[in-house]
């Protein structure tokens, strides 16, 4: 892993755990269930792999005093912080930037803050034969076992097989596409050629740069002119400024769909989710024996099943008698309730608050 960095976007707004997750504690600093946020979860994965120095955290400034408290073995120079959300190309551009003013050689591993992966040492092998196939020019990401079909993930077709490197094979990618139907959905699980996205890249920055010069010059320009006051006193003011001319894009239509150096490894083994709504934690977290999800201290249930309760306020009783597939969270502020197969709608609710311009629960 020589000259191999990890980049972890920790910049999201965190909505889709509603109401335990807001703007100012979104998704990846919250503990769910253990003592350990994902976001910190995160770094330690890649403990035994990467030392902390050569691990990088992107995120936007209001969220980087907490995430700092979270992991302050990563140097705080190594927290990049976005002015603004600019999608997760303008993310991988400056880190791309930073690593080039560092070490040219550089391997970059685009990694997410708020995703949930069981398998370590899976984890670490991916990572290892992903350098490898970077090191040779390519664009590579990590694909993963549709298990339904999904409408809220991007898929990767998988082309031919391009080769065997170390525990896994990698093949060429036909095709992106973002978020389909449900029927397109079933018809490409039906194929068997079809990966969820998992939003984790891995390439070389000389490469990334050179994609980002082909497909999207603006940006390119962008990055050069930033690249150029690096090292420089004003960058934070550069930055600044070229962040109000940058138009948000994401890496996977800037580059990805556009790009004829992608790969995709298979990673099957992985234990993946990306702990997208409230019922997604019945895949992760471990239930009683009447199949319940419970997560707080005073919380007081009767003949209950199939259910999720959430308290933070130790102050005020939860009781639960009878209820059944039911997700229940006390924010303090905010009490949510609903059938687990509803959960999803949370993105909606957060919707018509923004609309009401009710902010303080937002």
């Amino acid at each position: 892993m020589e000259h191999a960095y990890a980049i972890i976007m920790a910049g999201g707004g965190g909505t889709r755990l509603w109401p335990l997750s807001r703007r100012s504690r979104p998704k990846q600093m919250l503990t769910l269930g253990g003592h350990r946020s994902l976001f910190q979860m995160a770094v330690d994965r890649l403990g035994g792999l990467l030392p902390p120095e050569r691990i990088l955290v992107v995120t936007v400034a209001e969220q980087a005093a907490a995430l700092q408290a979270q992991v302050p073995e990563i140097p705080k120079e190594n927290y990049l912080l976005e002015p603004m959300p600019r999608g997760t190309a303008s993310v991988v551009g400056l880190a791309a930037v930073a690593l080039h003013a560092r070490d040219e050689q550089a391997v970059m591993a685009v990694l997410t803050a708020d995703h949930y992966i069981d398998n370590e040492t899976e984890f670490h092998f991916l990572l290892q034969d992903g350098v490898t196939i970077a090191r040779e020019g390519y664009l590579v990401t990590l694909g993963i076992p549709p298990t339904y079909p999904a409408t809220g993930y991007g898929y990767i077709q998988r082309g031919k097989r391009a080769g065997a490197y170390g525990h896994h094979i990698a093949y060429s990618v036909v095709r992106f596409k973002e978020k389909p139907s449900e029927d397109l959905a079933r018809k490409f699980i039906k194929r068997g050629d079809h990966d969820w996205n998992s939003g984790m890249f891995i390439w070389s920055v000389s490469r990334i740069l050179e994609e980002f010069q082909a497909h999207m010059p603006d940006f390119h320009a962008h990055l050069t002119e930033l690249s150029a006051h690096w090292d420089a006193r004003d960058r934070d003011a550069v930055v600044r400024e070229v962040w109000t001319q940058i138009t948000p894009q994401t890496i996977d239509y800037g580059i990805m769909e556009k790009t004829d150096r992608a790969m995709v490894i298979p990673a099957n083994e992985l234990g993946w989710n990306d702990v997208g709504s409230w019922d997604s934690l019945f895949d992760v977290l471990p239930s009683d024996e009447n199949g319940n999800i419970v997560i707080g201290k005073n919380i007081l249930d009767m003949d209950s099943r199939d259910s999720l309760v959430h308290g933070e306020n130790s102050d005020r009783m939860i009781v639960t008698i009878g209820v059944r597939d039911l997700v229940v969270v006390d924010a303090g502020d905010v009490i949510l309730i609903c059938p687990k197969t509803e959960s999803q709608k949370v993105r909606q609710m957060v919707a018509y608050l923004k609309q009401q311009n009710k902010d303080e629960y937002l």
